[in-house]
Parts: C-alpha cells; structure tokens; sequence
C-alpha cells in the first residue's frame, strides 16, 4: 500500500502490465485503488490518503515469475523500461556490500538467484524473482507444487522416516509420513516435522520404541 502523487498515471501504468483492475474509489481528498498482478492471490493499493503524508516511494517490492526472460520481454513489449538481469553479489536482497548487483544470472543458475527490476511513475522499485522450484514448506498447497519439489520432499521425508522405522514397532509408513509432510509444507523445518511426526505416532496411533 503506497501513496502516488498522479492517481490516474499511476493506474495507466498498471494497467499497461496488464494487471486487473478491482476496485477504484474517491471521496473527498481520499482515493483508493486496488491492482492484482495476473494470477497472484496477492495484491496492491495505491492512491491519495491510503499511507501518512508523505510517505516517499517504495523500495524492492518483489514479483517472482517461473521465467525470467519471458517476464522481461513481457515488460519492454509493453514499453517498461526493465533492467538487465543480475544477480546479489552478497545473495538475494543483500545491499550490505559494496555493488551488490552483479551483471548476469546467478552462476550456478539457483531457484531464488537471479532478478530484473523496474520503477512505475512515483519510482516505486519492483524486483522480478525468478523462482523456477520452490524450497520445500514453502507452498500452501501441496497439489500446486511440481513434480520436482514433491520428489525432493518425499525423499526427504523418506530419509527422516528411516531413522523412525529403525527405533520403533511395526507400523504404516504413510501414518507418519502424513504429519511430515504437513508440518513441512506449513513452513517447519525438517526437525520440527520430525518431532511432530513422532507426537503424532506417539499420541494418535502408538507405536512402541524397540
């Protein structure tokens, strides 16, 4: 949510992204508009009245995309003036070094890495994140994530599992492999999942250590 000095430039030019228009609302000095990026559950407001009085602009608002070039061209088709791809010096957002923008891709060509970045008319700074898989935990729902993501969990998982199978009776893999897998795509970390597994086996269906 930030505060623009043109309204209607402001607009145009999200519009010009092809961003959604939802809501546009005026009284008096107030006026409030309301964009969603295509296909986000997250959106923006902007207008006169929304923030305290001079607020200034806004600094490194992140937009990930699956395809960085293709985000690019989308962009400079549109007539945005888009800067060239880089990547941090010191890794994602650290401007702590001295020139933390480093011309090119990451080298290793990392999910995460690799940014272009644009300014709307006020100077309010968008960084376009290319994330092409994303770490485990870090989806809300499990039936979006690809193939990929979900073969690096479950074995993952697996791997957690193993040392559980070894210590304890007989009992169903997927039992505990449920409340892992849970707690894992709810942003715990691996010995956090691990733990709830085993309250979980413990608790709900108890299975003896041998």
């Amino acid at each position: 949510m930030f505060t623009v000095s043109d309204v209607d430039r402001t607009k145009a030019f999200y519009e010009k992204l092809g961003w959604r228009l939802d809501i546009d609302i005026a009284a008096g000095g107030y006026r409030n508009v309301h964009v969603t990026p295509p296909q986000s559950d997250a959106s923006i407001i902007f207008g006169k009245g929304v923030t305290p009085a001079n607020s200034g602009s806004v600094q490194n608002l992140v937009l990930a995309v699956d395809d960085l070039d293709a985000a690019r061209k989308d962009l400079l088709d549109r007539g945005v003036n888009v800067s060239e791809i880089f990547h941090y010096a010191g890794g994602p957002f650290n401007n702590a070094v001295e020139n933390p923008r480093v011309s090119g891709r990451d080298p290793e060509g990392r999910s995460y890495f690799s940014f272009a970045s644009f300014e709307d008319p006020d100077g309010n700074l968008w960084l376009l994140q290319e994330i092409t898989t994303r770490f485990p935990g870090r989806l809300w729902d499990s039936l979006q994530a690809d193939v990929a993501t979900l073969a690096t969990l479950l074995h993952e998982t697996a791997e957690r599992h193993d040392h559980y199978e070894k210590t304890h009776g007989e009992h169903n893999w997927w039992d505990w492999y449920a409340p892992y897998l849970s707690a894992r795509q709810s942003g715990s970390n691996p010995e956090e999942a691990a733990a709830a597994a085993d309250r979980y086996m413990e608790t709900i269906l108890p299975v003896l250590s041998k």
